[in-house]
């Protein structure tokens, strides 16, 4: 029986529906993620905005992760107000948000700042309505399959809205060519479907608790959240003379402020009657490590895909005959044997980790990422493709293979009625990481290359031609327009000098310095530099990842032999007696 008085579902076809419309959900809130990222050139054409404008670097940045931001930032309220409305209406209402944003981004009229602002504006609120999908589709499925049948389909699920990011590199390179419209239309369809579709046939099935709403709670989270990761995302940007922003007495005041929130946030919740997220989660030790292992994997992977896409779309596409404007869309199909790894290794493993101990899978996948980030440590940046597509998918499968069981222990651990509220937080740890894991990696090659570029940019551009005193200046100007440049498949060179400064060079100089071949010689040594400390700081992080999946014990299924009951918080009643749990 739920907490409604309803009959418990029958374990029938419902459970496949619901992971069939669920997945269909994640994928495409997961494609939204990524598909600005290569279609972000035609996008600011077609708004008329330069994206490599210093000024113009927040909008560049928003756009990537405002849906990011405040898809971590508002998952677990909206997995909270699941578990006491039911998930399923919340997650229709999602759909709803969804679509219509979808909808609104492809409408944009205006252009410049006007334009990219309704861009960032309207990404917001579809990043609102896939924390509305992402916080409660983890719990209806967890509601609809029985334990000895999560690991796989949360291995799909999980599976799915990984490989989501990756599809969207791909489809954003080959929609935004023929219009930029495009990369947000193509999810108005799917979009009305799954919702017409939800609304039909998914029903509430879990354990729910009408209870007051937390506002503090809820108002501290998102606060204190929300400046951290713009801390982060500011750290990276140019500060006065300084390369990077993590001096900046603004950055540095988001950082201690966001901090101080989320202190407060930890405080109110042992003392509130009815907390938005009940940290005596925490004691259950299934649960704490499987957040920690997914958090620290996050971290390991987030930043590092970005700088492997710039590898690609910086150096090694261009020295092997690729044009910059063609790169993006390349660089995402060479990075498809990571996806594919994902896809092969994810439902495998979900479906052995139900019939075995997770810990094997978790921790084994840890293990082998972190011989997969020292092979790519060891590779020339000019590198055979097999090679680098080989360790591609070993990386692919060793992600794959710790993703699922380690989801479907995090979500077996939680008791029915704190199961949108806790896979919410797991969630929002992952999202987090990303966050953090670019601005160490961005922090990291961006350092790099402020040591060594100006000096052999200065010298590069003076022996073709280019005045002395406009080749400093250039020189000098931040690391990270020229990741972003790369970043975007802008020809670097060609966009940081302008067309009045090349046609006043002789033609020779002119085609050596836009030429595929300059651009990558000039950053790939300060590139090896700091791509070697990311990859030392994500292999640091892979093997903590694996410690702490194997620290968590033997399996553990909230509901199959007791637990200690949580002390309540002050001020507050006992809760009633935990569910039984049961080792094996």
């Amino acid at each position: 029986m739920t907490a409604q008085g309803g009959p418990a579902p029958a374990q029938d076809g419902y459970k496949w529906l619901a992971l069939s419309n669920t997945t269909v959900a994640v994928l495409l809130a997961t494609i939204d993620g990524s598909i600005m990222l290569i279609a972000m050139p035609d996008i600011f054409r077609g708004i008329h905005l330069n994206p490599l404008v210093p000024g113009n670097s927040f909008y560049l940045l928003w756009m990537i992760l405002g849906y990011l931001v405040v898809s971590s930032v508002l998952v677990v309220s909206l997995g909270r107000l699941g578990d006491m409305y039911g998930r399923v209406r919340m997650y229709n209402l999602g759909f709803v948000i969804y679509t219509a944003a979808s909808l609104l981004l492809t409408i944009d009229w205006m252009t410049g700042a006007s334009g990219a602002d309704w861009l960032i504006v309207m990404r917001i609120v579809q990043g609102i309505g896939g924390a509305f999908l992402m916080a409660n589709s983890v719990a209806i499925l967890t509601d609809a399959f029985p334990a000895n049948q999560r690991g796989l389909a949360l291995g799909i699920n999980n599976i799915a809205g990984i490989s989501g990011n990756f599809i969207g590199l791909v489809l954003g390179g080959i929609l935004a060519p023929i219009d930029w419209r495009l990369v947000f239309l193509v999810s108005v369809p799917f979009g009305l479907f799954g919702t017409v579709w939800a609304y039909l046939k998914l029903r509430n099935s879990g354990v729910r608790r009408h209870e007051p709403v937390d506002w503090w709670g809820n108002a501290s989270f998102a606060v204190g959240l929300t400046l951290v990761m713009v801390g982060i995302t500011g750290g990276i940007q140019p500060y006065g003379a300084h390369t990077m922003g993590w001096t900046s007495p603004r950055v540095l005041g988001q950082l201690i402020v966001g901090t101080l929130c989320l202190a407060g946030f930890a405080v109110w919740q042992l003392r509130s009657r009815h907390p938005m997220f009940r940290l005596a989660l925490f004691r259950i030790r299934a649960y704490t490590l499987g957040v920690c292992s997914s958090f620290l994997s996050a971290v390991a992977r987030g930043g590092l895909m970005f700088m492997m896409i710039i590898w690609l779309q910086g150096i090694w596409l261009p020295v092997h005959g690729y044009s910059f404007t063609v790169t993006p869309l390349w660089a995402g199909i060479y990075m498809l044997p990571l996806s594919a790894g994902f896809v092969l290794a994810g439902p495998l493993s979900g479906y052995l980790s139900d019939r075995f101990d997770a810990r094997l899978f978790a921790t084994g996948g840890m293990l082998v990422s972190t011989v997969a980030f020292l092979l790519i440590y060891l590779l020339p940046v000019d590198f055979a493709y097999a090679t680098f597509g080989g360790i591609l998918l070993l990386l692919g499968l060793s992600m794959g293979a710790f993703a699922s069981p380690n989801r479907a222990s995090i979500m077996n651990s939680l008791p029915p009625e704190h199961r949108g509220s806790g896979g919410g937080m797991n969630t929002t740890f992952q999202n987090s990481a990303q966050v953090l894991s670019l601005g160490i990696f961005f922090s990291l090659m961006i350092a790099g290359l402020a040591a060594t570029l100006p000096q052999t940019m200065t010298a590069g551009l003076v022996a073709h031609g280019v005045p002395a005193a406009l080749a400093v200046r250039v020189a000098h100007l931040p690391p990270v327009s020229i990741l972003f440049a790369a970043f975007l498949g802008y020809n670097p060179v060609q966009e940081l000098l302008g067309s009045k400064v090349l046609t006043a060079l002789t033609p020779a100089n002119a085609a050596a310095l836009t030429g595929r071949a300059y651009f990558p010689s000039l950053i790939s040594g300060p590139f090896r530099d700091g791509l070697h400390e990311a990859l030392v700081f994500a292999i640091f992080a892979c093997l903590l990842a694996a410690a702490a999946s194997w620290s968590r014990g033997r399996r553990y299924v909230h509901g199959e032999t007791a637990l200690p009951a949580p002390q309540p918080a002050v001020g507050q009643p006992p809760e009633p007696e935990q569910a039984e749990g049961r080792h094996r």
